[in-house]
């Protein structure tokens, strides 16, 4: 019965993080210029603790009902993800991100935080994902069991963002072609207009 919960919170967590979104995307790019990369996953492993815990706690139900606190933080992820996009596209046009060596400028810790917590905090999806759907399953599994379905979370998500920035110095070769880092850039900048495309259907 326990590895029964603990395989589900790790299931279901798994396959609702991996989907291609900001925060995903922006820890490949870290991982991939070698930036922060440490403390990148740290900041997001630790969000999902706290996010996800809160969820199986019962929170979820707060923002569910909460229609202002979300419309207020679909309305500022939709902006800010239009300007990111913005910024993926102009990159691809301009090369900005074709070098990765040890004399590629690296983004102060600063900047890095700041665009991950907008990533994270200011997201919808990140509410739907952790609070809403897994804190939603976790929460209605019994008292003594919940424990199991968080930690099973938990390690999904741990495993998950470990993987994916700490990985992707092995794709590092691939991505030494031009014409990768365009197509990266690009898919970034599709992946963030369809984020605040969908978003709309948020917004009541």
């Amino acid at each position: 019965m326990f590895l029964d919960v603990f395989l589900k919170g790790f299931i279901v967590t798994i396959s609702l993080i991996v989907a291609i979104g900001a925060q995903n995307a922006y820890i490949l790019k870290l991982g991939l210029l070698k930036q922060h990369v440490g403390k990148a996953v740290l900041f997001c492993i630790l969000s999902d603790i706290l996010l996800i815990s809160s969820g199986v706690l019962g929170l979820g139900f707060f923002i569910k009902d909460n229609q202002i606190l979300i419309n207020s933080i679909a309305i500022f992820g939709i902006i800010f993800l239009c300007y990111y996009s913005f910024l993926s596209f102009k990159s691809a046009l301009k090369n900005e991100s074709l070098k990765i060596d040890d004399e590629v400028k690296t983004n102060p810790l600063k900047q890095v935080l700041t665009l991950l917590f907008i990533f994270t905090y200011l997201n919808p999806h990140t509410y739907l994902d952790t609070i809403l759907l897994i804190g939603g399953i976790g929460a209605n599994i019994e008292d003594n069991l919940k424990l199991y379905f968080l930690l099973g979370s938990l390690l999904a998500s741990s495993f998950w963002f470990s993987t994916l920035g700490f990985g992707a110095r092995f794709l590092i070769p691939l991505f030494k072609k031009p014409i990768t880092w365009k197509i990266l850039d690009i898919s970034i900048g599709l992946f963030m207009l369809f984020i605040a495309y969908s978003l709309i259907d948020i917004i009541k």
